[in-house]
Formats: structure tokens, C-alpha cells, sequence
């Protein structure tokens, strides 16, 4: 498995950085989550004017073979046809990298089709999808390293543009089944708590869902590929290929010490997972959204994050860290742009 160099932020800087937000002429604190944001993104950038040029959305797309269980109202083929309506800019996530200037990376790292060729698709493909995890593992060891430094050449090629933030959603459907899976395993949280609707299971649809998902697990704990003790085979046995990439990912950006923005259910999953193997990779997270997918909350919780928004979503494809983004615009603008209470002439009264 790859190795990533990732230390926690230097807080060598903290005093000077707080002294400069607490000399903007405002109200000591009045700015709330905004200084803490300015705080969070100049420790990651060791700088007093930071800055988040160039900003880069990666769109990793990939199968998983427990949706042949029907975990998901959604069959396999709408994870294609998603990614070629991508293609032409027809997604939500294409209006919101639109609006807010990010370059947009749509990525095949394991999709059940053949999307070679595609203008606008990053052919990564390792395989058509996952093994369905209900019978063994979801990808070989092999596999999952192959997924991992897909994750991890995508932030290279980012930042070699320029890139200071880095931003990631997902497409597969039925991919919040080993989400839950992963949440219930590396946060220790019942089962039944870490499973939802997914994209609109009815009452019996669930109930299906967290059977099929209950005996997977009970196979997983007695096969010999169970660790209780490494993160990494859990990872391996439930984890979709996109899931795995965009783990990759962030812990690249994290060891180039990029902000990152994490979405939703699926990559708060995945930044579990991450952090389950480097947890100094906290330091350059920013959890952007709580979305109404069930146990997402939990999860939140279990790993002491602070979303930004709360906006009922849960589309996927990492619409709510996009969304988010105009968030840490103006942290970065605050610190950069407004005036200090001496330039403005100001009194400063505390």
C-alpha cells in the first residue's frame, strides 16, 4: 500500500494569524465560523494571505457489485448514463463548477461500461465494477493500491495547475451500502444507525438493505480477511473503487497541504477511512455539508466535524462542497481584503 507523508498543520503561526483576524475592523469574533475557516486555511498554507486559486472538483465514477442485491432503487446503468449527461454539462455539478469556477474532472476509475474514448472522461477504469461483497471481498489487494494512486496522480496533475483546493464527489450507485459499512465497522456505531434510503428505498426496500448488509458484515468478521486491527482490510472488502480513489486523493492533498472540502454521506465515509489511516490528514479537511442521508449526522459526530451547511441534500456527486465553497471564498477574501482597524482609522475599543 502506498505511504503518504502527512504531518499535522505547524501552528508555529497561530498567534500571528489570530492577531491579524482579531485587527480586522470588525468586532473581535463577529465573523464566527469565517475566522475559524481563515484560521483553518492559513495554518494549512503556513501563510498570512492565503489563497485558494484554481480550484478543482474531482468526479470519480465506479460500480459496486452489491447493487446485484438490490440495495438501491437505482439500477447500475443510471451510474453511466450520469456520467455521460456529465459530459455535457447537464448535471448539477456542472452548474455549480460553473458558478463557482472550478475545473471539473469527470474520472472512470471503475464503472460497468465501456467509457473509453469519451471526450471529457479520464479513462482510470481498473475493472467494471466491484465484486459484490455479500461473497468476499469487493477488489483484490492489487486493485485497491491501483485505486489508491489513481486518487493520487489526479492531485498531482491538479496541483501541478496551480490548485490550492481540491474538492471531491462521487457517482455509483448503490455506494452508500459500503459507506454504512465503513461507518459502522471503523466508528464502532450499530449497524442499523449507519444505514439509510439511499436514493429513495421504500420501507421494505430498507428492510432488504440492511439484511443483505447485516450478513455481509458477518461474513466479513468471520473470513479470514477481518482485522480488527487495520482499517485497510475493511477498506478493501466493502470500498468502491471511486470510494477508494477519492481516498487516495485526499490524502494527497493533504500530504501537498491543499484544503480539501469533503460532501457529503459517501465522502465523509471515505474521509472516516482516511483518517482511520492517517489522522494528521484532519488538519486540511473541511466538512462542507450534512446531508439528510441516514446516520450521516452520526458519522459526523463520531469524527468531531462541523459542517458548514445543512441543506437537506443528498445527491451525491459533491454538490454540497460546491456549494459550500463561497464559505471559504470569503474567509480568504476577509483575511486578504478587509481593512485593520489602524488602516481604517479606526478605534479599536477591546
Amino acid at each position: 500500500m502506498r505511504d503518504f507523508a502527512i504531518h499535522s498543520a505547524d501552528r508555529s503561526m497561530q498567534s500571528a494569524i489570530q492577531q491579524k483576524i482579531d485587527n480586522l475592523n470588525k468586532p473581535k469574533g463577529s465573523l464566527g465560523r469565517l475566522e475559524e475557516l481563515a484560521m483553518q486555511v492559513c495554518l494549512v498554507q503556513q501563510t498570512l494571505s492565503p489563497s485558494i486559486a484554481h480550484p478543482c472538483h474531482l468526479l470519480l465514477g465506479g460500480d459496486h457489485g452489491i447493487e446485484r442485491e438490490e440495495v438501491s432503487v437505482s439500477p447500475r446503468e443510471v451510474t453511466w448514463q450520469q456520467m455521460l449527461n456529465f459530459t455535457r454539462g447537464g448535471g448539477a455539478v456542472n452548474m455549480f463548477c460553473r458558478q463557482h469556477d472550478f475545473s471539473l474532472r469527470i474520472v472512470d476509475v471503475g464503472v460497468d461500461y465501456d467509457l473509453s474514448g469519451v471526450d471529457g472522461i479520464l479513462d482510470r477504469k481498473i475493472a467494471h465494477g466491484t465484486a459484490n461483497f455479500l461473497y468476499g471481498p469487493a477488489m483484490t489487494e492489487e486493485q485497491y493500491d491501483r485505486a489508491l494512486q489513481v486518487g493520487s496522480d489526479l492531485v498531482d496533475d491538479c496541483a501541478a495547475e496551480g490548485s490550492r483546493l481540491l474538492s471531491i464527489g462521487e457517482m455509483g450507485i448503490a455506494n452508500t451500502s459500503p459507506s454504512s459499512i465503513w461507518m459502522h465497522l471503523l466508528g464502532k456505531i450499530p449497524l442499523d444507525e449507519c444505514i439509510g434510503a439511499g436514493s429513495g428505498l421504500s420501507d421494505s426496500g430498507l428492510r432488504h438493505k440492511r439484511e443483505v448488509l447485516a450478513q455481509a458484515v458477518k461474513r466479513f468478521i468471520h473470513s479470514p480477511y477481518s482485522s480488527p486491527d487495520s482499517p485497510f482490510s475493511c477498506l478493501r472488502y466493502f470500498g468502491g473503487f471511486e470510494m477508494v480513489a477519492a481516498i487516495g486523493a485526499m490524502l494527497r492533498a493533504a500530504e501537498l497541504r491543499m484544503v480539501v472540502l469533503i460532501d457529503g454521506f459517501i465522502m465523509t465515509a471515505c474521509a472516516m477511512a482516511a483518517l482511520g489511516l492517517y489522522p494528521d490528514a484532519r488538519d486540511y479537511m473541511v466538512f462542507a455539508h450534512c446531508g439528510d442521508e441516514g446516520g450521516h449526522q452520526r458519522m459526523l459526530k463520531a469524527i468531531d466535524a462541523k459542517p458548514l451547511l445543512h441543506l437537506g441534500m443528498r445527491l451525491g456527486e459533491g454538490t454540497g462542497a460546491l456549494c459550500a465553497f463561497p464559505l471559504v471564498d470569503s474567509a480568504v477574501r476577509m483575511v486578504n481584503e478587509m481593512n485593520n482597524f489602524e488602516g481604517a482609522k479606526i478605534t479599536k475599543y477591546f
